[in-house]
C-alpha cells in the first residue's frame, strides 16, 4: 500500500492501559500505507494533534515539513552560518518550498530556483530567485535554461554557497558541485529528475567541499529526535513563520489524476488524499 503519512482519529489501539493514545484522539502520523482508510501505525511515529491546528496542515506537516527541517538544521553539519549563502533548488512547491523558509528562519541567506510558472509563489521565500523556463509540455523547470552556476557566483560575490539543497538530482548535480563555496557542502537527497550517478570523489578536492546523500529515518532516529522535529515545525506553522501551502486535495480514488499531477510538475504546494 502506497503512502507514508497521514491522519485521522484513533479507533484502536494495542493496548489501552500501554498506550498514550485513547479511541478518538485527533493525530497525524508518519508510516508507510497510508493510502487506505485504517492504518496500523507504530505509536512511535504518531502524533497528537494540537487543538488549534488543523488536519490537513499537520499531515502536511510530517514527511516534507520534517525532510525540509532536518536538512536546514542537521544535514549540512554545521558547514553553513548565520548569514552564508544556500542555494536551493525548486522552491515554488513542495519540500523546497519549506526547507527555503525554514532556512531562513535559521538565519541564512537563501538562492532559490524555480520554473517562469512558479515565481511568484516563490518569490516571498528566498533573498534571491534564479527563475528558469518550463519543460516542453511541462510545469517543471528545466535546468539547461539558465547558468546556474554563474549566477550563483555573481550573486556571492564570486565565493558560491556554503550549503546546496539539492532534489532534482541527475539534472543539477554538476551544477550543485559547481555552485560550492570551499568547503560547502552538497546535500542530495532527492532524485526527482532520476538518480545521481557515480562521480569520483576527486571531483570535492579543487574547493575541499563535502557531500552526503541523507534520508528522513536517520534524522529521527529517537521518538525524542522525532518529536523535537514536529514540536519545532508546528511552532513555526502557529507563530506564522512558515506558510504550508495545500495545492489540491483528491479523492483516494482518484489517487492515479494526483499523480499525474505531480508528474507533471504542476504543485504549487501540498498534495493530499482524502476519504
Amino acid at each position: 500500500v502506497a503512502g507514508q503519512e497521514g491522519g485521522g482519529v484513533v479507533v484502536k489501539t494495542a493496548s489501552d492501559d500501554a498506550s498514550n493514545f485513547k479511541v478518538a484522539d485527533r493525530v497525524t502520523y508518519l508510516s508507510f500505507g497510508s493510502y487506505a482508510e485504517y492504518t496500523a501505525v507504530p505509536e512511535s511515529k504518531v502524533v497528537p494533534l494540537p487543538d488549534d491546528m488543523k488536519m490537513d496542515i499537520a499531515i502536511s506537516c510530517m514527511t516534507q515539513g520534517l525532510t525540509a527541517h532536518y536538512l536546514v538544521t542537521s544535514a549540512h553539519a554545521n558547514l553553513i552560518s548565520k548569514g552564508e549563502w544556500c542555494l536551493i533548488y525548486a522552491i515554488g512547491s513542495g519540500t523546497c518550498q519549506w526547507a527555503a523558509q525554514m532556512a531562513k528562519l535559521q538565519g541564512f541567506k537563501v538562492i532559490g530556483t524555480c520554473s517562469k510558472g512558479k515565481k511568484e509563489a516563490a518569490t516571498q521565500h528566498c533573498d534571491e530567485l534564479i527563475v528558469l523556463e518550463e519543460a516542453t509540455g511541462a510545469s517543471y523547470a528545466d535546468y539547461t535554461t539558465a547558468d546556474i552556476a554563474a549566477k550563483v557566483m555573481d550573486i556571492t560575490g564570486g565565493v558560491g554557497a556554503k550549503c546546496v539543497i539539492d532534489g532534482v538530482g541527475k539534472s543539477t548535480v554538476d551544477i550543485s558541485l559547481d555552485c560550492l563555496a570551499p568547503r560547502g557542502i552538497f546535500i542530495s537527497f532527492g532524485n526527482a529528475s532520476g538518480a545521481v550517478p557515480a562521480f569520483p570523489v576527486l571531483r570535492l578536492v579543487k574547493k575541499s567541499t563535502f557531500v552526503t546523500r541523507p534520508k528522513l529515518n536517520e534524522y529521527m532516529a529517537t521518538r525524542e529526535e522525532f518529536m523535537m522535529r514536529v514540536k519545532e515545525v508546528f511552532d513555526y506553522v502557529k507563530s506564522g513563520e512558515l506558510n504550508i501551502t495545500v495545492d489540491k486535495v483528491f479523492e483516494l480514488d482518484n489517487a492515479v489524476e494526483g499523480h499525474k499531477y505531480l508528474e507533471g510538475g504542476n504543485s504549487r504546494g501540498k498534495l493530499l488524499y482524502k476519504i
